[in-house]
């Protein structure tokens, strides 16, 4: 049997996640091969859309999923959904007497025509419909058989069972799927605060469900521990997935670090000081060691760039320990060098405590010169957006670090940028006596360095 995942880490509501965090968690989720990414409900028109349209150019083998409870909820999802490749909109409500009345005010005849309308409503819109019974194992049993066949009638094409409250062993949660379940895709969502979810899912999908909820963190079946069933037990059950288990536990600790490092929200430069490093590695580590806390850092390399990333590892790690940071300098200077497209000609930068910071920055390109200039909030703030007026593009500034290489006044000062286009990392990386210029001309590196690829 095909089990189906549908994770949903990014409906978690204690997880407070920045736009970036939440990208990078899809495209991890991708790479894991989850069956489909779900996402909640729209509540912010504008920055919701804007997230989920930039997750769909992520995300293009699996689905995204977006939760409705209205007829307005689906086309606003609908219009966000315009450019995923594989939509689905997916109608969570609940089927419980209390639940109804509590959080949706109405009673159960009213629902059943609100799942009709809705379902029907979604199905016009998009072709994938799912309804998800959020407290299926609290309801009324011929209200949720009712419940369960409008919704197909309707167009729903996946039918989801929730044990919202966790009040079934496993045992029972299989004996209830088995006797609500129907024609067509079924799928569970566990609580997991008796530490049961895992098997009541295991349960139930050996009653027939194809489609287990999991999330990396929260209250629900853990994506983690689950996955490590489906591995481990899959031979002997007949069980099959997408799950790419050679990267589970990479991209789980990657997931994980991201939701328990959350950060505040900053404006778009961040000078990395004393941040905790993730990792320290030294001489003694493997090219696979090496070359896998790179993909922790987010960075895709081909097999050259990798070669030249670990030649240039054990050369700085015979004098010292190698932390995050240092790995990104690392990387910066020696993976995916090319023939610069840009080249700064000069810079002119003014800032002080009572004025806006301005540059003016002159670059030259194929012998012509270009210039640049507009303000930001510091200088070098300023200095990035007078670049980006001159190339006419805006890259994603993924991170920036900067860090003395000697010691004394005239301390030389490494900076590291990373720029993020098209769901890849790219860094650059520059080397003065003037942190401005070092952070310029690490911002033109890993331009030139996406210039590059995106002509070749």
């Amino acid at each position: 049997m095909k089990i189906k995942i549908a994770d949903r880490t990014l409906c978690r509501q204690s997880a407070i996640l920045g736009f970036k965090e939440k990208i990078e968690i899809a495209r991890q989720l991708e790479k894991l091969g989850v069956n489909a990414v779900e996402l909640p409900k729209i509540e912010n028109d504008k920055a919701d859309a804007l997230l989920i349209r930039t997750i769909a150019s992520f995300v293009k083998s699996g689905i995204i999923s977006v939760a409705v409870v209205t007829k307005s909820d689906v086309e606003k999802a609908v219009l966000a959904l315009n450019t995923a490749k594989n939509p689905r909109i997916r109608l969570e409500v609940p089927v419980s007497c209390v639940g109804m009345e509590y959080s949706m005010h109405i009673k159960a005849p009213k629902m059943l025509e609100h799942i009709k309308d809705v379902v029907s409503y979604a199905k016009q819109k998009c072709d994938d419909v799912e309804f998800c019974a959020m407290d299926a194992t609290r309801a009324e049993a011929e209200f949720l058989k009712e419940a369960v066949e409008i919704a197909k009638q309707s167009g729903a094409n996946l039918i989801t069972f929730g044990d919202a409250t966790a009040e079934m062993m496993p045992d029972g949660f299989g004996g209830f799927v088995d006797e609500f379940k129907c024609d067509g895709d079924i799928g569970v969502i566990c609580e997991d605060s008796n530490g049961l979810a895992c098997a009541c899912a295991v349960t139930a999908v050996q009653k027939g469900v194809n489609t287990v909820k999991t999330a990396v963190g929260g209250s629900i079946t853990s994506l983690e521990t689950f996955a490590g069933i489906l591995k481990n037990c899959g031979n002997n059950y007949g069980f099959e997935s997408t799950l790419k288990f050679t990267e589970l536990t990479r991209i789980i600790k990657q997931i994980g670090w991201v939701n328990d490092n959350t950060k505040e929200q900053k404006t778009a430069i961040g000078i990395s000081e004393s941040q905790e490093e993730s990792f320290v590695l030294d001489a003694n580590d493997d090219k696979e060691t090496v070359l896998k806390a790179v993909s922790l850092l987010g960075y895709d390399l081909s097999t050259e760039d990798g070669a030249k990333v670990y030649d240039e590892f054990l050369r700085v790690a015979a004098k010292k320990r190698i932390t995050a940071k240092e790995l990104d300098a690392v990387v910066a200077s020696v993976a995916l060098q090319v023939e610069p497209t840009y080249k700064l000609v000069n810079y002119v930068v003014n800032s002080g405590n009572i004025i806006t910071s301005s540059a003016q920055i002159t670059l030259e390109k194929d012998g012509a010169s270009l210039q640049g200039i507009s303000t930001g909030d510091g200088p070098i703030d300023a200095a990035f957006h007078a670049i980006e007026q001159i190339i006419g593009c805006h890259y994603e500034l993924d991170d920036f670090q900067i860090q003395s290489v000697t010691e004394g006044k005239g301390a030389m000062g490494n900076a590291v940028v990373k720029l993020r286009q098209d769901g890849k990392l790219y860094s650059g990386n520059g080397i003065s006596t003037d942190i401005i210029a070092a952070s310029i001309k690490a911002y033109i590196n890993a331009v030139n360095k996406i210039v590059y690829e995106e002509a070749n």
